[in-house]
This record gives C-alpha cells, structure tokens and sequence, in this order.
C-alpha cells in the first residue's frame, strides 16, 4: 500500500514537474529567439542599459514579495482550511509594498543618473512591472495542488503574446522605452490569467486577515532581508558596472549571464516540485526526509556539472550565435559564469531544508555574508578585470555563501552534510526506485 502511495506521489511530482519544463523549454525557444534579434537591434549599450533598469527593480522585488513565496506552500500544507486567506492576504500585502518599492526605484534611478533621462525613464517603465510581481506569487497554490500545468500554459501564452509584441517592435524600429514596457505586459497578462484559472479551478474565495498576515510576516520577515541579499550578489554586478565602466559592458555582462542561466529553469521546475513532497516527508519521519533532501541535491547538483561543463566547451560559438559579434568579447566571461549557477542552485535546495526545519532566521546572516563578499570582489575585480572580475567575484560570492558559510553555521552544518551526500550518484537512481520495483 504504501508502495503504491509513494508511486502515486512521484508521478504527481514528475506530471506537475513535466509541464512547467515543457512550457519553459518552449518559452525559452521564443525566448532566445527574441533575445537575438532584440540584443543585435539594442546594441551592447542600450541593451546595457535595458538589463541596469531591470538590476536596479530586482533589488525591490523581494520587498514586493516579502518573502511570502518561501512559506507559502508550507502555510498551504499547514493550514488548508485558511487557503483563501493565505492567498488574498499575500496578494493584498504585495500590492502595497508595490507601490512603494516603485517610487524608490524611480527616486534611485533619478539621483544616480541625474544626467541620463533616457536612463531615468527606461527604469520609471521597467518598475511597472512590480504591480504585477506580487500576484506571481498565486502561482505557489498552483504548486501546492499538484496542478502547474495550467499556470505553464497560462504563463507561455503570455509569453508568446509578449514575443509577437517584440517582433512588431523590432519591425517598426520602436525605441528602447517600448522594450522596457515588454516585461510588464508579460507579467500583466500572467496575472489576470491566475487569477481566472484560480476561481475555475474553484478555488476558495480570497480574503484579507490581519491575523494570517501577522503569522505569515512572522515566519517570511527572515528571507525579506534575505532574498534582498541574494539580489545584493546577483544583481550589484550590473549596477556596478554601469557606475564604474560604462552601459556596453553590463550589456556584455548580460549576455554572458543570460546564456548562462539559460537552462535555470529546469532547476526551479526540479526543486518547486520537490518542495510540497519534502515538507510532506518531513512531518513522517527524520529519515524520509533526509533521503528526499539528498535526491534533491543530487539531481540538481549533476543536471548542473553537465550543463556548466557543456557551456564552457561551447561558450564562445553560443555567444556569436545568439548575440552575434559585436557580443563576442562576453566569450570568456560566460565560461566563468555558468559554474556560478551550480552553487546557486545548491543554495536554493538548502533553503527548502532550512525552512522546513524552521531554521529561516540564519538564512539573511548567510545572504548577508554574501552580500558583503559580493560588493567588496567586485570593488577591487571589476577595475582589474572588468566583466571577467564581476563573473569571478560571483562565482566567489556564490561557494563562500552556500558552502563555506551554510557549514561554519551550526544550525545549518546538518544540511551541508545532506548536501555532500548528495554528490553521490547512486541517490539519483534512488529517485526512480519505486516505479522500477512495480
């Protein structure tokens, strides 16, 4: 019996799994598509100045987001009786740090760029997004009922409408405040769709509690700072560059980041799915949980080697391919750039163990850590090296804080431990156990 649960399990996982790679690898297909003809239009400068705009409105999303969308599926397992409540909650409280986080990025860009109008309005365009951020949270219910297929689909036909809006773009010789625009009409039309696939799905009534909202802040407040801190060391690369070189070179550095993480989305589909069956293990035993947590880290861990050393042998033809020439001086910056994503990712498994242990106060001091080693590389790197220097200090950036730092923390050396475990390859065959001996 408990065989055959299990079974029924990791097919729901690998289902809901299933259809948000699939939509994703669509959706990047366009993607990249767009991205080819929209970087060689822009050129290295403008499109650095696209991806500074979009840098600067990343470091006020997570306040938007307020941590919600780390606890929401673990509020959601916990408490389904509150669903509306949770979700209304959630969405009301984004919606007014929103509207605050948008006139902050406005007011930065004013005073850092005081010079540069073009500058000022393409960041006054791009915070329009963040109306629109907060309601991707919705998408954790879509997680939480196994049912990721309709949020995919929802969310790819959004992006082919943004794709063809581009293409007009592209067509009519639009300028770059047209560009800027692009992303919040994709996140508008995602919005208004979750929100109509939600009430068809029949879900519950949504609904503002000060009460929900109070617990929920009380378990998110740690990865507000947190997750601002992972901006910090994702993000600051960019803005640095723009201040201290010039906007070509964040272009350049873009186009290496973005080939890069290209595939990211595989791993966020893997984890995603894993998370609501990980806090399902957790409340059965210390062992079912542990050996989930190690599965985890294993699949992401040896998904992410074969991609960073793919990369590194092709970098170069990717980059000439999909930028065109005028990029190829991001060649070796993206060969030193994609072996970040694979700490990265490291960290993300470990932040569902963190909070699933309700151990989510520690995560803001090790993002804060990070934070602190990020801008300090990138001081001294990014004159002396300029791109490659920002893609070093991140790789940096990224092991000191996931593996160094995870480990010299007590409370979160136990996961460090599940985590080297992972990088046994016998644990992903492990994964597929169940259905072979049915």
């Amino acid at each position: 019996m408990n065989i055959v649960k299990k079974n029924i399990l990791n097919n729901k996982i690998f289902k809901n799994a299933s259809w948000i790679i699939i939509c994703k690898i669509v959706q990047s297909l366009l993607s990249l598509v767009v991205t080819m003809l929209t970087a060689r239009y822009l050129g290295p400068s403008n499109y650095g100045v696209i991806n500074y705009a979009a840098a600067i409105v990343a470091f006020v999303v997570p306040i938007v987001q307020l941590g919600l969308g780390n606890i929401q599926v673990q509020e959601l397992v916990n408490n389904p009786e509150e669903e509306g409540k949770i979700l209304g909650t959630t969405l009301c409280l984004s919606l007014i740090s929103a509207a605050i986080c948008s006139i902050g990025v406005i007011a930065f860009s004013y005073v850092s760029n005081i010079n540069e109008p073009e500058t000022i309005i393409v960041c006054a365009l791009y915070s329009l997004i963040l109306f629109f951020q907060g309601a991707e949270l919705l998408q954790y219910w879509f997680q939480y009922k196994y049912l990721s297929k309709y949020a995919s689909i929802s969310t790819l036909i959004a992006f082919a409408i943004v794709t063809v809006y581009k293409v007009i773009l592209l067509v009519s010789g639009a300028s770059i405040y047209w560009f800027a625009l692009s992303n919040c009409i994709d996140y508008m039309i995602i919005t208004f769709a979750l929100i109509f696939l939600y009430k068809k799905l029949n879900g519950k009534k949504l609904s503002f509690s000060i009460e929900v909202g109070k617990r929920m802040l009380d378990k998110s407040k740690y990865y507000i700072i947190a997750n601002m801190m992972i901006v910090v060391f994702t993000q600051t690369d960019r803005v640095m560059l723009k201040q201290m070189m010039d906007a070509e070179a964040t272009g350049l550095y873009s186009a290496a980041s973005s080939c890069a993480q290209m595939a990211n989305f595989v791993f966020a589909a893997i984890i995603d799915s894993y998370r609501p069956l990980i806090f399902e293990k957790h409340k059965q035993s210390k062992n079912k949980f542990e050996l989930s947590m190690i599965q985890l880290y294993s699949i992401v861990i040896y998904l992410s080697i074969l991609e960073c050393l793919f990369i590194t042998i092709f970098g170069g033809a990717f980059i000439k391919i999909i930028y065109g020439s005028q990029y190829l001086n991001a060649s070796s910056c993206l060969r030193i750039s994609v072996w970040f994503t694979l700490f990265s990712f490291i960290g993300s498994v470990r932040n569902v163990w963190v909070l699933a242990e309700g151990r989510q106060k520690w995560i803001w001091k090790i993002n804060l850590s990070g934070a602190m080693a990020n801008v300090i590389l990138n001081y001294f790197l990014i004159p002396k090296f300029g791109i490659n220097g920002a893609a070093v200090a991140s790789l940096i950036t990224q092991i000191f804080a996931n593996v160094v730092v995870s480990y010299l923390i007590k409370a979160t050396r136990e996961n460090t431990y599940l985590m080297l475990k992972g990088f046994d390859p016998r644990n992903i065959i492990r994964v597929f156990k169940v259905k072979d001996e049915n």
